[in-house]
């Protein structure tokens, strides 16, 4: 009998020493630190980022966020302006592609950071609250006629239209959905860069549509040859 008692009794503490060990971390990756760039925009009350992507490392990533702020003026300025960017301090983006809650300190822009934007906010705090999406920018399709873009749901019904980039020449496009309605995601498209309003014009049956990005430049060419004027 008391042999069966110790037995439990170890199995049962080694049960609990194993619950109690936290799950390895692999340490972060050097090569992604970096300035990640990123836009705000908002639905309701709520605001989110999403990264400005690249081809190469460290920013071959499409990844949007919910974020909080404690500068007030700032959902006014997200929901009033045609184009609020930000320009984070460094920060690794692998902490975001593993979803962490983490706050950096940000200059916040009128327009793009890296082409003419005027800056109006200097050292906003800016809380990353909870990954929405990630797609990685690695084992791309070749450019084609046919572009899909991914559904994510948001707050209080809302979705987002998130196009998956292609290889060059492709294009980040980003749309929001407030009244969503059930719609084919998968489009053919004349070119392999369509104008923006072709692209809104046949998604137009997913519902109630709001402009949120549309980038070309940063996707017109081999990966190799694109610069930036910040070195991101």
């Amino acid at each position: 009998m008391m042999k069966f008692i110790l037995a439990v009794f170890c199995f049962t503490f080694s049960y609990l020493v194993l619950a109690e060990e936290k799950p390895v971390v692999l340490p972060l990756e050097p090569g992604y630190e970096g300035v990640h760039g990123m836009l705000l925009f908002n639905q309701d009350t709520f605001l989110y980022a999403s990264h400005l992507p690249l081809y190469k490392k460290p920013h071959n990533a499409q990844i949007i966020y919910k974020i909080k702020t404690e500068n007030a003026a700032l959902l006014a300025l997200v929901r009033d302006a045609d184009q609020v960017t930000i320009e984070p301090e460094k920060f690794n983006l692998q902490r975001l592609m593993r979803g962490e809650s983490f706050a950096v300190k940000a200059n916040v822009y009128s327009g793009h950071f890296e082409r003419g934007g005027s800056k109006l906010y200097e050292d906003v705090k800016i809380a990353f609250n909870e990954l929405k999406y990630l797609r990685m920018l690695e084992d791309l399709a070749e450019p084609g006629v046919d572009k899909v873009y991914d559904l994510v749901d948001l707050d209080k019904g809302a979705r987002l239209l998130i196009h998956q980039i292609q290889r060059a020449p492709s294009f980040d496009h980003i749309a929001l959905l407030t009244n969503p309605n059930s719609c084919i995601t998968t489009i053919r498209t004349g070119n392999l860069v369509p104008e923006e309003s072709f692209l809104i014009g046949r998604l137009r049956f997913c519902g109630s549509m709001k402009r949120i990005y549309y980038e070309t430049k940063d996707f017109e060419r081999n990966p190799a040859v694109l610069k930036t004027s910040k070195g991101r």
